[in-house]
């Protein structure tokens, strides 16, 4: 058997027994040593949102049990028929992996770890940190570049340390909650600034000299997006990676976009390729594996952003406080350790 956290109902979250199905061709069965939240998309599925996929219909029917998580890291314990990248003992940062002790996945969804020093706590961060990476890349930002991040969930705040790594100078962040911005501060950004503050606009583009030229969009709520775009410089780019669930708003196209020239970038992170990387377009096993190296290397510092560690027995609790406080940390970690100690 194996273990999973199950969204059984809205707003609910259980550790249940679950089926461990037999190894199909070009899989890997790992241990679970570390899964990392996504904030926004684990709340959305817990409460019942049904926009949870773009590829599913606006609207969907929304069911439950729901199974959720993406971005672990553990030990290959099997390997499958065909597997020819792991073998038993390899550590790996998982894509697209489940809240399971044991997760089973096809070996192109995981990269393994060759350096020592990455923990396999920042190694389950590595595919949520691909999200904003490949939005970063898409805008083909240049070093010496402003660069603002809108809204600083754990998307943002991953997003303030890869612009820092690439160049961008300034590197601004933006969130009404006064913690987040002083957490974005220690992790690298050069001003932090309250969206909701009197002359918000103008304070940005005083210190970008006119205006920014990359916006990483990660609030996915239309008054993020028009936000944004009255800091922009002429010919700015903005990446829309905040997943906007809710359509119902509107921009002034006329003036914020076509105007100055803004160019929007649709930045979710399925819309990137699957088997070839090119200029601005890496797959993810890339984009994991560039991750992994900029924290080898000390150029990212993943542990440092981690808010809580919980075994996976809290989940109830934990979920919990996901739906109801609005000040729920942005950086929440689930140690598998206990179970597989149990």
């Amino acid at each position: 058997m194996n273990k999973q956290i199950v969204f059984t109902k809205v707003n609910t979250a259980e550790l249940l027994d679950t089926e461990l199905l037999p190894l199909k061709e070009n899989q890997i069965r790992v241990k679970t040593l570390f899964h990392t939240m996504s904030n926004g998309t684990e709340k959305a599925n817990i409460t019942g949102d049904p926009n949870i996929s773009v590829f599913a219909k606006a609207n969907a029917e929304v069911v439950f049990p729901r199974f959720c998580g993406y971005s672990s890291s553990g030990i290959v314990t099997e390997v499958g028929e065909g597997v020819t990248k792991f073998k038993v003992g390899d550590k790996v940062a998982m894509s697209w992996s489940k809240y399971c002790a044991y997760n089973t996945v096809p070996e192109e969804n995981a990269v393994k770890i060759e350096d020592d020093r990455v923990s396999m706590a920042e190694a389950s961060m590595a595919h949520i940190a691909t999200f904003p990476l490949g939005a970063i890349r898409k805008t083909r930002l240049e070093i010496g570049e402003s660069a603002m991040v809108m809204g600083l969930g754990i998307l943002g705040l991953l997003a303030i340390g890869l612009l820092r790594s690439a160049g961008a100078v300034p590197v601004i962040a933006v969130d009404p909650v006064k913690e987040r911005r002083e957490k974005a501060l220690r992790f690298g950004a050069d001003y932090a600034f309250d969206p909701f503050d009197e002359n918000f606009a103008e304070k940005v583009k005083e210190v970008t000299h006119g205006g920014v030229n990359v916006c990483i969009e990660v609030t996915g709520i239309g008054a993020g997006l028009n936000g944004a775009l009255d800091c922009m410089a002429k010919f700015g780019r903005v990446a829309l990676l905040g997943c906007t669930r809710n359509s119902d708003f509107s921009v002034d196209y006329y003036h914020k976009v076509h105007g100055p020239g803004i160019s929007l970038i649709g930045a979710h992170t399925m819309a990137r390729p699957v088997n070839e990387t090119s200029a601005g377009m890496f797959t993810t096993a890339d984009d994991v594996k560039t991750v992994l190296e900029l924290c080898a290397k000390g150029r990212l510092d993943l542990e440092s952003i981690v808010d809580e560690i919980h075994s996976p027995t809290e989940c109830g609790e934990v979920f919990d406080r996901l739906v109801n406080d609005k000040k729920f940390p942005n950086v929440v970690q689930f140690d598998w350790e206990e179970i597989h100690n149990a």
